[in-house]
């Protein structure tokens, strides 16, 4: 018996007795077709076992409708990488509701990222990228562009190269926790980056040196740590500031595991939290509300930083000549700690 023949998109419209137009448009959740008929459409596309030709699409439009996010791995703490989940979930939700598929490229601690990007381009498999960790300046925004690859950066390179970015807003961050530490009596500040090189780690670091000069407190690169993202590079940096003569009073963390060090380092101490160190930290997963410590923290909703990268990104894609698109993401203060 032959195999039976995959149902195609004519054959959904008469099984719904709609125009392949009016179908097609309700597959992709069109704006000008009403709820129920998406709906009825979705229905009977399921039961009729409808598969979208993706191969034929690509050939119509010319697009592959699959846009990729390259992600570093964290290659010194594999914990890290959790922290790239939310962000990964809200990306999947924004590219799924558009009607496009999300890949993950991952790439290691010594690939070239732009040698990793070209082969991307190359292979044709991906109508935009997604790339992270900018440097001031970032060699693959010259690259993409030249390519004709609409892309989004998460993070901002050297502006004088405009291009479409989405971006935690590092400097508010890291002023409003020089701010708050002040006020609370704190003179010996430490703050904690992630590389020497990205912009990122720039921005942090110059609004650091700035918000201790308005509050008027001494700067000391001593205390500023490039560690790796592990806690136990936070634990050694910290505990060390610790023993010193002038020790260590508030601590900035740039994640997470980076308060987890802090708080391992201040127990082994015998030492007080609040009383010996007050710790203000990032927080991307949540973490932070499961811990029996009393610390501020600066909650940021990696799952909408995910949305609005895939948002922009097919802007870029749809939309060429539209805006290019800044978006900066604030975070919301709370105190942690199980017992708040």
């Amino acid at each position: 018996m032959p195999p039976s023949k995959r149902p195609n998109l004519k054959a959904l419209a008469d099984s719904v007795g709609l125009s392949v137009t009016t179908v097609s448009r309700a597959l992709k959740d069109g704006p000008e077709v009403q709820p129920s008929t998406i709906a009825r459409v979705k229905k009977a596309a399921e039961a009729l076992g409808y598969i979208p030709n993706l191969q034929g699409r690509a050939l119509r439009t010319g697009r592959s409708g699959m846009i990729t996010a390259m992600l570093p791995l964290e290659a010194h703490s594999p914990l890290a990488d959790l922290a790239k989940m939310p962000l990964i979930e809200g990306m999947t939700r924004a590219a799924h509701g558009r009607g496009y598929t999300l890949s993950i490229q991952s790439t290691g601690p010594d690939e070239d990222p732009l040698e990793s990007l070209r082969r991307l381009v190359q292979s044709g498999s991906s109508d935009g990228v997604v790339i992270t960790r900018m440097l001031p300046r970032d060699p693959r925004i010259a690259f993409l562009k030249k390519a004709n690859m609409p892309f989004v950066t998460f993070g901002r390179s050297d502006m004088s190269e405009p291009h479409a970015f989405v971006d935690i807003d590092n400097e508010a961050l890291v002023s409003q926790a020089v701010a708050l530490l002040a006020s609370r009596g704190r003179r010996r500040l430490g703050l904690q980056l992630l590389s020497r090189q990205d912009q990122a780690s720039s921005r942090r670091r110059s609004a650091f040196i700035s918000a201790l000069e308005e509050a008027g407190l001494p700067y000391d690169p001593a205390l500023v740590s490039v560690e790796h993202f592990t806690a136990s590079d936070s634990e050694r940096f910290v505990s060390e500031r610790l023993d010193a003569d002038d020790p260590l009073d508030g601590w900035i963390s740039a994640h997470e595991l980076g308060a987890l060090g802090a708080l391992n380092a201040i127990r082994k101490r015998g030492l007080t939290l609040e009383r010996n160190l007050d710790i203000v930290s990032r927080d991307s997963t949540g973490l932070c509300d499961y811990l029996d410590a009393r610390m501020h923290v600066q909650h940021i909703d990696m799952v909408r930083v995910g949305e609005e990268l895939v948002c922009a990104l097919l802007e870029r894609i749809l939309q060429p000549n539209a805006t290019l698109a800044s978006v900066l993401i604030t975070a919301r203060l709370a105190m942690a700690g199980l017992n708040t």
